[in-house]
Formats: structure tokens, C-alpha cells, sequence
């Protein structure tokens, strides 16, 4: 009996696996997915509990205006006609809440600065600086820019801190007793206010994970109506009029090479050969797939050695009728200016984020909402070894315990909200790594460091002919950073140049 044999195989169906398939497969290559679960999408699968629809990671993203970045790449993947999204509040399409204060992040560069000048009119050359760094440091990446390469010019970027960024932003204001700009400290707080959807470290982060995330938004913010599983059905489908083939519960279990050619062998379906191999999954699992004998021990030693970013603990809310004002922004409310990842325990939680998600109906009143903070994966090591369902009443306890304490700072903006609620799900890390696929629930995989660039890097392209890597480990997370990252993976099989041009053609 042949075996199946396809030009390419792809490793998970999450959006870097489905962007991957659609190019490839656009461009005739035989292409098949293997997906280990039920529904294909990783991180852009919807749920629904209590009739309401809830995302699993993709909130909202940026830059979809006409002519701005993602938009440009999603025209070519069909997605620009094709989705159902809102575009978020133009005065604040985030709020950031610091103690009793509140500061709106509104869209468009000048916008931004003038929505926030009236709480910071002494900062207004601080802005300015701020608004043109960031312009700076986009330009520095040759993709941000649908552009090919020409220099390394982005690696300053990659080597330096973004807390000190943020910090050195707002120098203190001449005649000052204290020597202390306290304005300016409460605007870099601002300004980072946005942590949680980029697990901001002081002591890692590099300036580059924050820059490009809050220029793509200042450009223009959206969300997905109904529920971001709709990107992945789009991609789906058009992979299969290409020809393409996707399987889902299709878990690998072993990659093997022979005579220049991937065996992968699976739970369900059995063994599938092809020329080349792409993995969308964590860099660590793949290389456990492949065996010892295949890598060399320093380069297992090195993957292995990456830390991953934190996991989070979410609460999913359905709402009692005519309670609770739908809103079209975020909500970040955080304690005080510390609004950088914390692993103290005894602080948790210092912030969320929280939204309420549109369904379309345009309604006064929120069905849903959403509250999420960071969690770090220790707190429910003692429950790895168990399936959701069936992890024991001491779970159960932990995880109402926690979504207690959620509610708590939550109230602080949205009092009596216990009040409104008829339904809730909890999510931990634990749901998170099964759901997505993820290692200890990481929610954007391997944490970048500036002060070690080059090692917390990993390229598309392996030291193991036709193996190449995707996902948001490759490049950044978030639906514009995998999107590139995608094309950069693709660019290696048929040709970066030819595949931006495309692109920019549409």
C-alpha cells in the first residue's frame, strides 16, 4: 500500500499552520495539515457557554485600516472581505486604569497624543518623542514594512530594555525639588499599561515586542465579531479549493527522515511522507518528536534552556439583561504604576484585562465579558497529570479562589458586578495548554530577551534540511507578528521576494 506523500507536511492548524498551508498550497505544492485536535485554529478557536460566544486568544488586533500592515498581508490571504469585525472606540480603544484614574489610548498618532495630553499637558515633547520612536523602530523591520531585508538594523532594537525605554522616555522637569518626574512616571506606566497582551518583563523584555505591538493598534484597532473562529474557517476552506488536505485529531507522535524524505507517523491515521516539514509547534516539542539522534546536543541544550512566557487565568461571564453597558474597548486596571509582569504570589492579581465581546447586535447592554490576568504555571503544576473533568474537587477550590479574587480588582472598576452575573467559566493554564497545544499554558511562547537576542531567537529555517519552524516562537506573537512569521517560514520554500511582491500586489 502507498503511503500518502505530499510536498509538505504542517505541524498544527493554528494560525501560522493555516497561513503556511494557504500560501504554499496557492502556490501548487501538495500540502497537508496534521491537527492533534477535534477543531483546527489553535488560539483563534471560539467557544460558546450559556448560549454566549468566547474566544480562546485572538481579542482584538491592529493596523487592518486600508494600506496599513495587516491589512496589506490579509488581502492577499482573502481575509480583508471576508470577516466580520468591528473597529474599536477612535478616543480610546484601550483604557488604562491606575488606581482611580483612568487614561484613554486612542487610534491615530496625533489623536494619541491629544486625547492624553489633558492628563499629562506638562509631557507633550515626551509624546511627540514617544510617537516618533516608535515610527523609528517599525521602520527598522524590513517585514513591518512588507519589504525585503537590506541591513540587520532591527537587532539595536532586539538588544535593548523597554522598562528602561519607557523610564528614559520622561526626563525630570527642570526646577523639580525632587529630582522626580511623577508626571512622567505615570505615563511610562501608561504607556506599558498594555502589558498583559505582551507579558512584559523588566528585567527581559525587549524594546521591539512593545513597539511594534503599539504602533500596529495606535494605527487602528479591530475585533472579531461573533468570535475569531472565523479567520481559521476562511483559511480552511480556502486551502481545500487549493487542493490542499487538513486533518484534524491527527496528533504526531514521530518524525523520522529517511533517504531526504519526513515519515511522520500519527495517533489516528498512520504515516505520512513528505520532501519538507513545517512545525507550528513549540521548538521543544518538535525537536522531542525528532529524537536525540537527529539534533545536535548543543542545539537541544539551548532550546530547552528558553524560558517561556506566562500562562493566564480567565473568567468568562455571561451577563444578566439591561445589567451591564457593552463597551468597545478595553479595559486594563492595574493596582498602581507597577504595571509590569509580577510573580509574586502574594500580590496576585496585580491587573486584568477586560472587555465585553461584540456579537453584532449593536445592543446597550453587554451579554458577555471577559476578565484575564497573567498566572504563572507553578500554580497548578500539582494538577498536569490530570484531564479536564476529572482534576478533583482541590482544583475546583483553587480555581474558585482564584476567580474570587479576579472579580475583586474587577469591581474596582465595575462595582456590583457579582451582581449581573448568571454564568461563569474558569479557565487556568492547564486549559490553555491543552486547548492550544502550548508548553505550561505559555500564552506567546518563547520569552524574548534583550539581553540575549540572538539565543532567545529562533529562525525559521533549521540546521536539518527542509525543516523549518513557524508559529509566534519565530518571530512575535499576536495575529500580525505570526503572520509574518508565516511568510518568512514560506519565503524559505519558494522564494522570499517573489512571495512580498504577491503580497503587495494583493
Amino acid at each position: 500500500m502507498k503511503l500518502p506523500e505530499y510536498d509538505v507536511i504542517i505541524i498544527g492548524s493554528g494560525l501560522s499552520g493555516l497561513l503556511c498551508g494557504y500560501m504554499l498550497a496557492k502556490e501548487g505544492k501538495q500540502i497537508c495539515i496534521l491537527e492533534k485536535n477535534k477543531r483546527f485554529g489553535g488560539c483563534l478557536q471560539s467557544f460558546k457557554r450559556y448560549g454566549q460566544i468566547f474566544d480562546t486568544g485572538v481579542h482584538y488586533f491592529g493596523s487592518m485600516d486600508p494600506g496599513q500592515t495587516l491589512h496589506r498581508y490579509w488581502k492577499y490571504f482573502g481575509l480583508t472581505d471576508s470577516l466580520n469585525l468591528e473597529r474599536m472606540n477612535p478616543d480610546g480603544f484601550d483604557r488604562i486604569f491606575i488606581g482611580e484614574q483612568e487614561y484613554p489610548i486612542a487610534m491615530g498618532f496625533d489623536h494619541f497624543i491629544e486625547q492624553l495630553l489633558p492628563y499629562f499637558p506638562r509631557e507633550k515633547d515626551p509624546l511627540q518623542k514617544y510617537v516618533r520612536l516608535l515610527s523609528e523602530i517599525t521602520g527598522a523591520f524590513p517585514l513591518y514594512n512588507l519589504e525585503l531585508a537590506e541591513n540587520h538594523s532591527e537587532l539595536h532594537y532586539r538588544s535593548e530594555c523597554a522598562f528602561n525605554f519607557f523610564q528614559n522616555l520622561f526626563p525630570n522637569h527642570e526646577g523639580s525639588a525632587t529630582g522626580y518626574n511623577k508626571s512622567g512616571a505615570r505615563l511610562a506606566a501608561v504607556l506599558a499599561g498594555n502589558n498583559f497582551i505582551f507579558s512584559g518583563d523588566p528585567e527581559t523584555t525587549p524594546v521591539h515586542i512593545p513597539a511594534l505591538i503599539n504602533h500596529s493598534y495606535i494605527s487602528s484597532a479591530w475585533r472579531p465579531v461573533n468570535g475569531s473562529e472565523q479567520i481559521a474557517n476562511h483559511l480552511v476552506k480556502k486551502i481545500r479549493n487549493f487542493g490542499g488536505e487538513i486533518l484534524a485529531s491527527d496528533e504526531v507522535r514521530k518524525i523520522e527522515i529517511s533517504n531526504n524524505n519526513f515519515s511522520v507517523h500519527t495517533g489516528s491515521s498512520g504515516l505520512f511522507t513528505s520532501k519538507c516539514l513545517i512545525s507550528s509547534l513549540a521548538p521543544s516539542k518538535t525537536l522531542q518528536m525528532l529524537g536525540p539522534s537527529l539534533i545536535r546536543s548543543s542545539t537541544t541544550r539551548r532550546i530547552n534552556s528558553l524560558k517561556n512566557t506566562p500562562s493566564s487565568f480567565a473568567v468568562y461571564l455571561v451577563l444578566k439583561q439591561t445589567r451591564v453597558k457593552q463597551v468597545d474597548y478595553n479595559c486594563y486596571i492595574h493596582k498602581d504604576e507597577n504595571v509590569w509582569n509580577n510573580d509574586n504570589l502574594n500580590e496576585w492579581p496585580r491587573n486584568c484585562m477586560l472587555f465585553t465581546p461584540p456579537d453584532g447586535s449593536k445592543e446597550e447592554f453587554a451579554k458577555a465579558m471577559v476578565i484575564m490576568t497573567s498566572m504563572n504555571y507553578e500554580e497548578v503544576r500539582k494538577w498536569e497529570n490530570t484531564k479536564s473533568g476529572n482534576r478533583g474537587s482541590d482544583y475546583l477550590e483553587f480555581k474558585e479562589r482564584k476567580a474570587d479574587l479576579l472579580l475583586k480588582l474587577a469591581e474596582t472598576k465595575f462595582p456590583g458586578l457579582r451582581s449581573c452575573i448568571s454564568g461563569m467559566e474558569t479557565s487556568t493554564p492547564l486549559t490553555w495548554r491543552d486547548f492550544t497545544g502550548t508548553p505550561d499554558g505559555s500564552m506567546y511562547g518563547i520569552r524574548k530577551e534583550y539581553a540575549r537576542p540572538l539565543e532567545t531567537t529562533i529562525l525559521p529555517k533549521t540546521k536539518i534540511p527542509d525543516l523549518f519552524f513557524t508559529g509566534q516562537n519565530t518571530n512575535l506573537h499576536g495575529v500580525l507578528g505570526v503572520t509574518i512569521g508565516a511568510v518568512m517560514t514560506c519565503g524559505e520554500i519558494v522564494g522570499l521576494e517573489m512571495l512580498l511582491k504577491k503580497i503587495r500586489n494583493g
